[in-house]
């Protein structure tokens, strides 16, 4: 899976998406430095995800960004969505594959290069790390590091994410220690100081 160096950004929706989040995306998309858009609504019912979803990615292929759902390969397929993004807890890669086929599916591998491995096996497209930092998106159990960073970069050329309360202090070390995609939410969507545009802009 080949991307944009200058589109380093992994970005993932906020929980709850109003009337306004759709004009936010497509100012935010502008700036061409994301690469994924992840789906990421754990409190809405399917058919509400579908009309969300379908909103959302005709936003993305604008401007040309792999729409990603997290969670639901069931909603991906259903969407035609780029891909999906799968927890541990998640379905199983496997079968994941049966129902969307060639699509991207990335796997949560925590702070364990035990799991990146089993991902690997199974033939992910992309891993993803975390959590480098707190986040207020996500209370995380793992703590990853910098080490585990180097030493998964050398054990594969599969593309790098890391996650976990990313923002405009920590990004470029995480970028300097081999990852090559930052998935961010909060730092966008739940910014005290700026609005998703300016937040974005910072981030070079």
């Amino acid at each position: 899976m080949r991307f944009n160096k200058k589109k380093f950004i992994y970005l993932i929706s906020p929980l709850k998406i109003d009337k306004t989040f759709y004009r936010q995306l497509i100012f935010v998309l502008k700036e061409k430095k994301i690469s994924f858009f992840q789906l990421r609504l754990k409190r809405e019912k399917f058919r509400k995800k579908l009309i969300i979803g379908q909103k959302v990615k005709k936003i993305c292929k604008k401007f040309n960004v792999k729409f990603l759902v997290n969670d639901d390969v069931h909603l991906a397929k259903r969407l035609n969505a780029d891909g999906c993004h799968l927890g541990q807890k998640d379905m199983n890669i496997l079968k994941a594959r049966q129902i969307i086929g060639n699509k991207i599916i990335g796997i949560t591998c925590h702070n364990s290069l035990k799991l990146a491995k089993t991902a690997l096996k199974s033939k992910a497209d992309y891993l993803a790390f975390g959590a480098f930092y707190s986040s207020k998106t996500k209370k995380s159990k793992y703590k990853a590091s910098f080490y585990l960073l180097k030493k998964a970069r050398k054990m594969t050329k599969t593309p790098i994410v890391a996650i976990g309360g990313i923002n405009l202090k920590n990004y470029k070390k995480l970028l300097l220690n081999k990852a090559n995609l930052l998935a961010i939410s909060s730092y966008i969507w739940k910014n005290k100081k700026m609005k998703p545009l300016e937040a974005i802009k910072k981030l070079k």
